[in-house]
């Protein structure tokens, strides 16, 4: 059946869907009514055409600033570097963060063929460098593997060069609730070299 097929292959593409979840996503669109599915195609697309990146941070929203850019309560001094919004989101999540951020859309990856000219660094130290005075403290969140890395570096020495703000990255180690036991080695020794006085 190549519809079939065609819509088992369309929903594989979408992130974290393997084939056995693909099979079941179709199954369940084509046992659904009509009705349903006209629902979920819209809001798709109504979402597609409405949601546009912030002119400020690129984090995604439906109007010209999101909503943590227009949020006059949000310290302007502390600026959140993350690769992509479900970062910033997690960051949300925790409530301690009052600052504002900064999204990426992605890491430097040369295997990939992502260099930094794909990302929005440029607007990033853009942004810093207009807002000297505002901005104090520019905190790198990327993730912590190779390419996460690879960007932190690459950014904390372009904002260096600027001279005006202080640069830090959010630590890395030893998860609350771990057994160092059960903790690999490259994690331990990150721990222990980022380590704090207690």
């Amino acid at each position: 059946m190549k519809n079939w097929d065609r819509m088992i292959g369309a929903l594989k593409r979408l992130p974290g869907i393997g084939p056995k979840q693909a099979e079941r996503l179709a199954l369940h669109l084509i046992r659904a009514s009509a009705d349903d599915v006209e629902g979920l195609l819209a809001a798709v697309r109504e979402a597609k055409a409405a949601i546009r990146p912030c002119c400020r941070c690129f984090d995604y929203t439906d109007r010209e600033l999101c909503r943590i850019c227009a949020d006059p309560g949000r310290d302007q001094r502390l600026l959140c570097v993350v690769e992509d919004p479900q970062d910033a989101a997690a960051i949300e999540r925790t409530r301690d963060y009052k600052g504002v951020y900064h999204v990426l859309h992605g890491a430097i990856s040369p295997l990939d063929g992502v260099g930094p000219e794909v990302l929005r660094v440029r607007e990033l130290v853009e942004r810093v460098r207009s807002g000297r005075g505002v901005i104090n403290e520019v905190i790198l969140a990327t993730d912590p593997d190779t390419e996460g890395e690879a960007t932190a570096l690459y950014v904390a020495g372009l904002l260096r060069e600027l001279g005006t703000v202080k640069v830090s990255r959010i630590a890395h180690g030893v998860p609350l609730g771990g057994d160092l036991d059960y903790i690999d080695e490259r994690t331990l020794s990150q721990a222990m070299s980022w380590r704090r006085e207690f």
